[in-house]
């Protein structure tokens, strides 16, 4: 029996009261749908239900989370962006820490006992789409418990056999070098890869973009403040190749050294006004009402034993991948495809 630690809130109150958690899952949807509809399908919960879960955590925090507009949609308030942006921190720093505990108390191998539904234990790099899936899923008689961490952190879980799915990202601009941490981790013979999307990857930046940024250069000669990646992660990795391509030393980045875990993080770091520019998904930008310059699209694929692919919940993930349903839960995630969804490719393939 595998056992794992569950990210929870608590009011702050006499007696402490525990934060319903669906109230997460809707912030999220709002942020990246910019409707409130949208979010409420997303999340499986009927309109009356969401309205009266904002109004009621509204008047316990004292605050608003959600700003509707007529005819603009959604989106979170303040408190709501700093809410999930440190929903997101504390989720990446679990995810961080779940392998390593799960092989304490259950070995290796260890699964979480499949009762029911079937159910696969992902590892994931961030990534909205794969969030909204996880979101929708159980309806279809499939859970997929996932772990959200960086890129190479998700791989290394994959590789060590300690979940079921590895999910990452890679830019089309990585080099051989870049992509070696990733490629020590697959086995041709061993593995492949599911597409999943494709989405744009850029910089993210104040509403009007006031500062006219364009590139690096502009953050280094304006002495903005950039809000960085963590460490292992996909667009860490991309930024830093995206840098040395521009001749640009990373010390002279004012904030290069200040991380956050998730793209939702940086867009609310951005919002917030802690940081001038930070570099992640169009959708994360949109979901706070951030301006967006794009700098290229990128492939999201979910890694999978070759073996895995004919069973059950692996061929039904990939029938679902393939349905309309999920090009339209892309559909409402701005800067994503889904072309191809559902596509085994062989590991051979990467950064071709």
């Amino acid at each position: 029996m595998l056992l794992k630690p569950l990210l929870t809130w608590e009011l702050a109150t006499e007696p402490a009261e525990m934060v319903d958690a669906r109230l997460s899952r809707l912030l999220e949807s709002i942020a990246s749908t910019g409707s409130l509809a949208a979010a409420v399908r997303a999340c499986g919960l009927s309109y009356r239900a969401a309205w009266g879960l904002l109004r009621d955590y509204e008047r316990k925090l004292g605050t608003p989370l959600a700003v509707l507009e007529r005819g603009r949609g959604a989106r979170l308030a303040p408190a709501a962006i700093k809410l999930m942006a440190g929903q997101r921190a504390a989720e990446e720093r679990l995810g961080r820490h779940l392998g390593r505990l799960a092989i304490e108390l259950g070995g290796k191998s260890a699964r979480p006992a499949h009762t029911g539904d079937a159910q696969l234990a992902i590892a994931a790099s961030h990534d909205l789409a794969l969030a909204a899936l996880r979101d929708t899923l159980p309806a279809a008689g499939l859970k997929l418990d996932v772990a959200f961490m960086a890129s190479l952190l998700a791989l290394e879980q994959f590789a060590a056999g300690r979940v079921d799915l590895g999910g990452f990202h890679v830019a089309p601009t990585l080099n051989g070098g870049d992509l070696a941490p990733f490629r020590r981790l697959l086995r041709a013979r061993r593995d492949r890869l599911i597409r999943l999307v494709d989405r744009d990857q850029g910089f993210i930046l104040p509403r009007g973009n006031p500062a006219r940024i364009r590139g690096f250069a502009d953050l280094t000669r304006k002495r903005l403040r950039f809000i960085n990646r963590q460490r292992g992660s996909g667009t860490r990795l991309l930024i830093d190749r995206l840098l040395s391509s521009a001749g640009i030393d990373p010390a002279t980045l004012v904030g290069y050294e200040n991380e956050e875990f998730t793209h939702a993080a940086i867009a609310a770091t951005v919002a917030s006004g802690a940081a001038d520019a930070g570099f992640g998904l169009r959708a994360a930008a949109a979901g706070y009402g951030l301006a967006f310059v794009p700098r290229m699209s990128e492939p999201y694929y979910l890694a999978v034993r070759a073996a895995a692919l004919p069973t059950p919940p692996i061929a039904r993930l990939i029938d679902l991948l393939r349905d309309q349903a999920f090009a339209r839960i892309v559909g409402r995630l701005p800067g994503y495809r889904c072309e191809g969804a559902g596509t085994v490719v062989a590991v051979e393939t990467l950064g071709g």
